[in-house]
């Protein structure tokens, strides 16, 4: 008597059923449909290793609208703020900017609070509308550029948010904390974006004007912020709109010539004297 058939993976499970690549058994809970037959889980894992991933027009991996980094700066965003009423007052003495210049006297020994006061919010109401502008510009942006390039803009954008509030003459008691400087850059990419694209931009423009302006006219809000973040997240946008297309190392070339430029200014702004 022959050797009844059984299923690689479940081997008290009887199978008569072959797979049509391997012709090994498979069980109906290994079984996948082909175009003939079926093909067994291994076999449809293998075939899935070639094949490429398909990517958006500016290079980003579609993931069925992965939102994943656009979360995850939210998250820290929350979770810094909910740290004011937990940690010690003294180490959020050194993350800010205010007043147009960084706690302590920012300079080469406080590197890091051009990006960490990007993190931080003066209140509720603060946190609460720069998370619902990166929320709404994440869900838009961060599928279409892939999560590397958002990334990209994003920091680059809040970077040169402070480099507008420290090298732009500044408004006195102005607050120049909170992911602001980051969210023009967004607002500039999707300007960019949606004309390359073809879309409207007529709404996304009018958007930027008026938040400009309110910037400009209420107290206690930095428009150099704003400023600086909005020209950044434009030039890395159009770099990544002029290497669209496949063309990466057109992509990372100008946001790195970017990157050079922004951290070139920053370097200068930690020469500076604050007083």
């Amino acid at each position: 008597m022959s050797d009844v058939p059984v299923c690689p993976r479940h081997p008290d499970r009887e199978s008569w059923v072959r797979c049509q690549r391997c012709e090994r058994p498979a069980c109906p809970q290994c079984q996948r449909p082909a175009a003939v037959g079926v093909q067994c889980v291994d076999c449809v894992a293998e075939a899935a290793k070639g094949v490429r991933q398909p990517r958006s027009t500016f290079g980003g991996v579609l993931r069925s609208r992965d939102t994943v980094v656009t979360k995850v700066l939210i998250g820290a965003c929350l979770v810094m703020f909910a740290g004011r009423y937990v940690l010690p007052s003294s180490v959020y003495d050194w993350l800010p900017l205010v007043n147009g210049y960084y706690a302590n006297a920012f300079g080469p020994g406080t590197w890091w609070q051009p990006l960490t006061s990007a993190f931080l919010h003066g209140s509720p109401l603060h946190l609460l509308l720069n998370m619902y502008a990166l929320w709404i510009t994440g869900q838009y942006l961060e599928p279409l550029l892939g999560r590397v390039r958002f990334v990209a803009l994003y920091v680059l954008s809040a970077l040169g948010g402070a480099v507008g509030g420290l090298l732009l003459p500044f408004t006195a008691n102005s607050s120049l904390v909170g992911a602001s400087g980051a969210i023009f850059g967004l607002f500039a990419a999707l300007l960019v974006v949606n004309r390359q694209l073809g879309r409207q931009t007529g709404q996304i423009a009018a958007l930027i004007v008026v938040n400009f302006l309110v910037g400009v006219f209420v107290a206690g809000i930095s428009w150099q912020a704003h400023l600086g973040g909005l020209v950044t997240g434009a030039l890395v946008a159009t770099a990544l709109a002029r290497g669209r297309r496949g063309r990466r190392a057109v992509q990372w070339a100008g946001t790195g010539a970017v990157a050079v430029v922004v951290l070139a200014l920053l370097a200068y702004a930690a020469t500076r004297s604050p007083f």
